[in-house]
């Protein structure tokens, strides 16, 4: 079984293209849902994130703090790196039980915004990358999440890898940029990905 990384800048539409590929059976590990989820519900993870960060980190049902883990973090590159070595290992091994549960597919996917980034699609055997140009995603983020502000998706935007060194890193380029059809493109790549 092949896994394969999809990634791309915010708004780029990583979460459509996903979903395309699951209509043609294709299942998706979505990296970054999961990496919150097991925040919230993993014993292992919560007793390291707060032995790290104190019990502040966690209401006292046992749900994520994620305002009190935000500032703890947000502008301190030592705390983040902290916070991210405690979670990326949780999230390889979560992401390696689910392959096996998909071994049966001939390939798979791993949704994540930083993939890049973090440096974990050096563990797959392929990278997407869903690109389109930053006007179109800026748009696209503000319709889609109201609450943020151009400031705050252009500060997103600036901690990703531009589109250029996205585009030098991945093998496959998907463009969702309005300009040709994502099913056909989407079509074309899985009858070459199923070989």
């Amino acid at each position: 079984m092949k896994k394969i990384g999809i990634t791309g800048g915010i708004g780029a539409g990583k979460s459509l293209i996903c979903e395309v590929f699951q209509l043609l059976g294709i299942p998706n590990y979505p990296a970054d849902y999961r990496a919150k989820w097991l925040q919230s519900n993993d014993p292992e993870l919560k007793a390291k994130i707060t032995h790290q960060f104190g019990e502040e980190a966690y209401f006292e049902n046992g749900d994520l703090n994620r305002d009190y883990l935000s500032k703890e973090v947000f502008g301190d590159d030592e705390k983040l790196k902290l916070l991210n070595s405690l979670v990326h290992p949780a999230v390889g091994k979560d992401f390696e039980k689910w392959c096996i549960q998909h071994s049966d597919k001939p390939y798979i996917l791993k949704e994540a915004a930083l993939l890049f980034e973090t440096g974990s699609y050096k563990q797959l055997d392929a990278t997407i990358n869903v690109h389109a140009n930053q006007e179109l995603r800026l748009k696209r983020t503000l319709e889609r999440d109201p609450q943020r502000t151009k400031e705050s998706v252009l500060a997103i935007m600036k901690k990703q890898f531009s589109d250029e060194k996205r585009m030098e890193l991945a093998d496959y380029v998907i463009y969702n940029d309005e300009s040709r059809s994502v099913i056909r493109q989407v079509m074309e790549l899985h009858k070459e990905l199923v070989l």
